[in-house]
């Protein structure tokens, strides 16, 4: 390997590419400006960033669009090459892209290694999208060939969060691109390098023509652009629940086809069967992985009253052992929360909580941005630790004595988007998921579970429904239905 070369692998987020700058047809000064890039747990500027404009959104959906009239052309095998070429960068630059997730979203080391990894598969799996059938044949009662088929909706608008940002936003834009379309990404501005600077470079590097992809730093004025602008023709939004819900009414307004990937609070459920110390450690898992920045972490925890004490013992000696720091200077379990912002949301709930009859058996205490695995016993179902989306390391307990209740508790609320449930009865937990509305199960384990190739989705306030992962869900969520008929010969009408 050349010196050049050697150089060139490992500086694919070189700052000199993209300080100041946003990603549209290329690199160009933000013409909003710049914001600083933050590290959560140092308060240190870590770059620039540039932000897009209003105009700028309008321009990147109009070069989309110029763009994606050719592409949609392309051989299927050329577009599935460029999408497994990007999901090779993400396995070659995994190091570099590491540090920067754990530098600026807050990343423990394995949580970052995992989301390069996971962002490889997602690209991995959208290249095999272009080869599936695209339509099927149907029997008409007229004498003429009737058939459907299924063709790029042009270009999507995509709105990705903060707390896993490659994986959030590339879940949507590589699928987006396979089935050929163009794609307009405004990822969360607190993490605008892993969720911008990433996913052009790698794009980029691997071979996707120019004005396929822009993705435009900036705030809630430039996500409402994306949605509004008339060229994009389906959005893709993952975020909370408030914010999908102005998107969506903003989307219907326009007449947009919108898929939302929302909140969560995700019940695990304890029957009075199981090993309670392997159980203790599942749920802290659930609770505890990416300081609860995670949709489907484990936002409650609904125990038998035979056992639920004693539970939430072990619980709590898991979560004191727990060290919390930042993620760049050593082995850590939990790292910094995103920001003040929300770390004093999550103490205020866990105060209000307590003061509501909950028992604080670990935690409950923050400095600078880390706050501590949190375990709340006996915490009442209408206390806002359990009943609201914490999107915090906390860990609400309560008990149920029949599996009535146990339905109960744990299908209270509007959100639906994951279930864990541990039993040594594997029937009777398959049984019991079958009562709780929820998008996603899994018996005898936690609740954040997702794969590439599975169809991701919850319900209620928690989304639209399955939109992404699996060839049937992206297929429907990024393409447009199309009938067709052809005859040999011109009909003969009345007229």
């Amino acid at each position: 390997m050349t010196t050049d070369t050697a150089r060139a692998a490992t500086t694919l987020l070189d700052p000199a590419t993209w300080t100041g700058r946003v990603f549209s047809g290329g690199w160009t000064d933000g013409s909003a400006g710049n914001r600083a890039v933050v590290s959560p747990s140092t308060g240190e500027e870590i770059g620039r960033v540039g932000l897009a404009s209003l105009d700028d959104v309008r321009q990147a959906a109009q070069r989309g669009a110029e763009a994606q009239r050719e592409w949609a052309q392309v051989p299927h095998v050329e577009r599935a090459a460029v999408l497994r070429r990007a999901g090779d960068l993400f396995t070659q630059h995994a190091d570099e892209i590491s540090d920067w997730l754990i530098r600026e979203g807050g990343a423990i080391g394995g949580r970052a290694q995992f989301e390069t990894a996971t962002a490889a598969q997602e690209c991995y799996e959208a290249a095999s999208l272009v080869s599936l059938p695209y339509g099927e044949l149907l029997r008409s009662t007229q004498e003429r060939l009737s058939f459907s088929r299924r063709l790029p909706v042009g270009v999507v608008g995509v709105i990705a969060p903060f707390n896993v940002p490659i994986v959030l936003s590339i879940r949507a834009v590589a699928p987006a691109l396979a089935l050929g379309n163009a794609v307009v990404l405004k990822p969360d501005p607190r993490t605008a390098v892993c969720g911008c600077v990433v996913l052009a470079r790698v794009c980029k590097e691997a071979g996707l023509p120019a004005g396929l992809l822009s993705v435009l730093n900036g705030g809630v004025d430039v996500g409402e652009a994306v949605v509004t602008d008339p060229l994009t023709r389906v959005i893709s939004f993952t975020g909370s629940t408030a914010a999908g819900r102005k998107v969506g009414e903003l989307a219907a307004k326009h007449l947009k086809r919108v898929h939302l990937e929302l909140g969560g609070n995700s019940a695990l459920i304890v029957l009075d069967d199981v090993d309670l110390e392997a159980a203790a450690s599942v749920g802290a898992w659930g609770s505890f992985f990416n300081q609860g920045h995670v949709c489907m972490t484990t936002g409650r925890h609904v125990v038998a009253a035979k056992v639920a004490d004693e539970y939430a013992e072990r619980l709590a000696a898991h979560a004191d052992k727990l060290p919390v720091g930042d993620p760049s200077t050593g082995e850590v379990a939990l790292g910094p929360l995103i920001d003040a912002g929300q770390r004093d949301k999550v103490h205020a709930m866990v105060e209000s909580s307590v003061a509501a009859g909950a028992r604080l058996l670990a935690g409950g205490t923050d400095e600078d941005l880390f706050y501590r695995p949190t375990v709340l016993a006996r915490t009442p179902p209408d206390s806002s630790a359990f009943a609201e989306e914490v999107f915090g390391p906390v860990a609400p307990i309560a008990a149920f004595d029949d599996l009535d209740e146990a339905v109960a508790l744990a299908g209270s609320g509007d959100y639906g988007l994951s279930l864990g449930i541990l039993t040594k009865d594997v029937l009777k937990g398959l049984d019991l998921a079958a009562r709780v509305p929820t998008g996603l199960v899994h018996i005898n384990d936690q609740t954040i579970n997702d794969e590439a190739n599975i169809p991701f989705g919850g319900l209620g306030s928690s989304g639209t429904g399955s939109r992404h992962g699996g060839h049937a869900a992206n297929v429907e969520a990024f393409t447009e239905t199309q009938w067709v008929t052809l005859r040999g010969d011109l009909p003969a009408y009345p007229f």
